[in-house]
């Protein structure tokens, strides 16, 4: 009989071990992780956050190194970081959302929006605008134009451009780079004239609608568009960079100040909470996402390296894989909706690899560091667990 007994309570510990055996035996270790990116910071430095979710559940969240150097604050879940072009995102489903309230439509032109734009605008669509085939001019190259012939800089890091200076910049050109529609790309143009939009069309500010609409229902409660003077980033990273041998605050940019296209900042917390409702379709029913994420059916304008800060590793005359604020080529034969981000002192990635249920975000307020090629290894962890 004890025999009997020691035999069932064997059996029944090993029932009760097994389940945890195969939760675990598929998936990379939490030493694993850690040590890819212990190994590129140091605790006294700049650094980076990192969260891993699989099936809708947090298991990794880490921070490595500080916030900043005066106060030396430990960047944790909560530390907010300049998402630069992951900005884009929130963007496109703000635009989205007033497609949603029939206040937009994704063939509205621009010229419907903004009437004394130049004839060219006619022919450029919301849509366009989305997903990158507008053609509208870089206004970076348009800022550079109007400062060369001075040799003075107009804008800088104190004196930053505006987003109706960038329209301004846009309203002065007769053409744009091509025919829109007919070739693909990247534009922070776009995007900072969709936050325009958005704000025009809601007769909200961009950052007010963005609040009411996405982060609040989302309890995304301390991430904002970042406007200096209106509103203030709770646990906030400032960016750096390493210049003659040490590390130098380098947070703001002539270009830091536009909205649309790199104004968001936001924490690994409420990242969760974005990644939930992408999962989970919360402020948008599936079929209405689905626009976000068919990628466009054009040829690239421009070569690879002219488009460095998309890091879209995509031939020239290659048909590009964007949606609306997505690119959606995928890694190792695995589905993927992701973008990165870089800006004055901050590079960024959020990927999701949606069949796999398993999404990357690597946030650094460095400039040293490539979060994508990180995530990556990350996601490298995943596959080959699961590839037996």
């Amino acid at each position: 009989m004890m025999k009997g007994l020691l035999g069932i309570g064997a059996l029944l510990l090993c029932l009760m071990i097994a389940p945890s055996l195969l939760s675990t035996a598929s998936t990379p270790s939490q030493q694993q992780i850690d040590a890819i990116f212990s190994a590129v910071t140091k605790p006294d430095a700049p650094g980076l956050a990192i969260l891993w979710r699989k099936d809708g559940r947090t298991v990794f969240e880490r921070g490595y190194g500080v916030r900043d150097l005066r106060r030396r604050a430990k960047i944790d879940a909560e530390t907010n970081f300049r998402l630069a072009s992951c900005t884009k995102q929130f963007t496109a489903m703000a635009v989205m959302l007033l497609v949603h309230d029939r206040k937009l439509t994704y063939e509205t032109r621009l010229t419907d929006v903004f009437p004394d734009f130049p004839a060219y605008g006619k022919s450029i669509t919301i849509r366009n605008l989305l997903n990158h085939t507008s053609g509208l001019p870089d206004y970076e190259d348009l800022m550079l134009a109007v400062e060369t012939p001075r040799n003075s800089w107009v804008w800088t890091e104190t004196r930053q451009i505006q987003d109706l200076e960038v329209l301004k910049l846009l309203e002065h050109e007769s053409v744009g780079k091509f025919q829109p529609g007919t070739k693909w790309a990247y534009s922070n143009s776009g995007y900072v004239v969709l936050g325009l939009v958005v704000a025009k069309v809601s007769s909200e500010p961009f950052g007010g609608f963005l609040r009411d609409r996405i982060f609040a229902p989302l309890k995304m409660h301390n991430t904002l568009a970042f406007v200096k003077g209106t509103n203030e980033v709770a646990n906030r990273a400032f960016g750096h960079s390493m210049l003659g041998g040490e590390w130098r605050e380098t947070d703001q940019s002539p270009t830091s100040a536009t909205l649309g296209d790199g104004g968001v900042y936001s924490s690994l917390a409420d990242l969760a909470k974005w990644d939930d409702a992408l999962a989970h379709h919360t402020l948008l029913g599936e079929a209405e996402m689905q626009p976000a994420l068919t990628p466009v059916n054009v040829p690239r304008a421009t070569a690879a390296a002219a488009d460095a800060e998309a890091n879209a590793n995509v031939p020239a005359n290659a048909l590009a894989q964007y949606g609306f604020g997505w690119f959606l080529d995928p890694y190792r034969n695995h589905a993927r909706m992701w973008h990165d981000g870089g800006t004055q002192g901050f590079r960024t990635t959020i990927q999701r690899f949606t069949q796999d249920r398993l999404t990357i975000i690597v946030l650094c307020n460095r400039v040293d560091l490539g979060p994508s090629d990180l995530a990556k290894r990350v996601a490298d962890l995943f596959f080959a667990s699961t590839a037996h």
